[in-house]
């Protein structure tokens, strides 16, 4: 569907999100109507259908809000198509089954007018009214969400998934965000956050909603959905810190037991240890690899910090990669000729396999690290070209004629 002309005098779109909301629907567009007209604000309710079936879209029209026909099912293709259609400079979005207090939107218009880019609802600090909100949700979904969105991603937000906010439009155009499901919720919040939006929150409360059928959220599916996206977008903390400890872990152990067997408060340690901290450094240095990967495919994606991003780009650059990679290929090579000299030495007959093993795992390691570097160089230079792919847009389209590229 063709976006609606924009109309500059309108400064609130109440965006709600609409499937089958036959029952709560109408009196959640006049709380929203009253409301903006109390405030004086020049503002409209869209509702974004995603395709009822029980005359919602006619319900909407008597009350006097819009309706837009959202193409992409699911929650967030709702809202998406929300956005896109509102007139208004600002956007304030709640579930359409009267849970949200729609008559008091002064809060959220307050802070969007003081330049905040989102503005949070907080139902832990509003109220929620007996019922409101599943036991599990209420003190182990939300709560744990919350917390685990607070330490990846340093926000300082009470209510990571609180369902009615406010946002700058445009401001949340260009995060061109596209999660369909129920996840949108996060999607929106996470992407401000790594974009450096400004986000405030509000205290809004929650009462049991009108509906007489079952919510549309499902507990296990939905809060997987979230938790998935939570850890996906969080490179950093949950592949590169974690792979850094762990190569380090592997890398002074290995070091270590390659010289001899270690005894620490009276726990032995010898070349059975050797191997799980080889394997420790060969796992340790995947998850880094995947870490920059991911920073290096967010930062096209505008979805992570491009300072970050660049640095590792550089870091794992092909020529760097393979340098690095052949360096570690010649060692385990040099490793396993002596191996086999000091075999041969013995005739090539029984081995010492406490000495020999000293010297070949921490060799067939090395082989294999230089291996997977090299290749991930290559990769490297996969997730490179689109950036190489823009720039050579860019300069054709600001000077056309000659141009040269690099490639890292």
């Amino acid at each position: 569907m063709a976006r609606s002309v924009r109309n500059d005098e309108v400064e609130v779109t109440v965006l709600l999100p609409c499937l089958n909301e036959a029952e709560t629907l109408e009196v959640c567009i006049r709380k929203a109507r009253r409301s903006l007209d109390e405030l004086g604000v020049r503002g409209e309710v869209l509702v974004s259908d995603n395709g009822s079936t029980d005359g919602s879209q006619e319900i909407a029209v008597r009350a006097g809000a819009r309706v837009s026909h959202a193409p992409m099912r699911g929650y967030g293709g709702a809202l998406i198509n929300g956005v896109e259609q509102a007139r208004g400079r600002y956007v304030i979005m709640a579930d359409a089954d009267d849970s949200y207090d729609l008559s008091d939107l002064g809060p959220f218009i307050h802070e969007l007018r003081r330049g905040r880019d989102v503005v949070m609802g907080n139902r832990f600090r509003g109220g929620i009214a007996d019922g409101a909100m599943p036991f599990l949700h209420r003190h182990l979904g939300n709560p744990v969400l919350s917390w685990l969105g607070r330490r990846l991603f340093n926000l300082n937000v009470g209510d990571f998934h609180c369902g009615i906010r406010g946002f700058n439009r445009d401001r949340v155009r260009q995060l061109q965000l596209c999660m369909p499901g129920m996840e949108f919720a996060s999607e929106l919040v996470v992407r401000a956050a790594l974009n450096g939006y400004d986000i405030t929150e509000v205290p809004t409360t929650l009462r049991p909603d009108g509906r007489s059928r079952p919510p549309h959220l499902r507990t296990w599916r939905d809060g997987w959905r979230h938790l998935r996206f939570l850890l996906v977008f969080a490179p950093r903390k949950m592949l590169i810190w974690p792979g850094a400890v762990l190569f380090t872990v592997g890398l002074i152990g290995t070091v270590t037991l390659a010289v001899g067997p270690l005894v620490v408060g009276g726990i032995g340690f010898d070349v059975s240890t050797l191997v799980y901290t080889c394997l420790a450094m060969l796992a340790g240095a995947q998850l880094l690899l995947f870490g920059a990967f991911a920073l290096i495919y967010g930062r096209y994606e505008g979805i992570t910090d491009l300072r970050q991003s660049d640095r590792w780009s550089r870091y794992v650059r092909l020529e760097t990669c393979t340098a690095g990679g052949i360096v570690l290929i010649l060692l385990g090579l040099a490793g396993t000729i002596l191996a086999v000299a000091t075999w041969g030495a013995t005739g090539f007959g029984a081995q010492d396999a406490s000495d020999t093993m000293r010297v070949v795992l921490p060799s067939s390691t090395a082989i294999g690290l230089g291996a997977t570097l090299i290749f991930a160089g290559l990769f490297s230079s996969l997730l490179s070209l689109r950036r190489v792919s823009v720039a050579v847009a860019d300069q054709q389209i600001s000077e056309p004629g000659p141009l040269v590229v690099s490639t890292h």
